[in-house]
């Protein structure tokens, strides 16, 4: 769930780098916090949550725009 100051962040963001913003928004769970204190990656931890699923989304865009050489 978005806060008010995070869409205005976003809003902000889009304006100045239009051309740069990736469509991917990672949202936040527990499961992050958790991954930590295990000390695993989320993709390992918790690999069909939705942070796992939204960093493999990332990486692929990523990959996609060539930003992994």
């Amino acid at each position: 769930r978005k806060t008010a100051h995070s869409r205005e962040v976003l809003e902000l963001i889009a304006k100045e780098f239009p051309d740069d913003l990736l469509d991917t928004i990672i949202a936040r769970t527990v499961r992050f916090s958790e991954s930590t204190v295990k000390g695993e990656p989320i993709t390992t931890y918790a690999s069909s949550s939705t942070g796992a699923v939204s960093y493999r989304r990332l990486a692929r865009e990523l990959i996609y725009r060539g930003g992994a050489k």
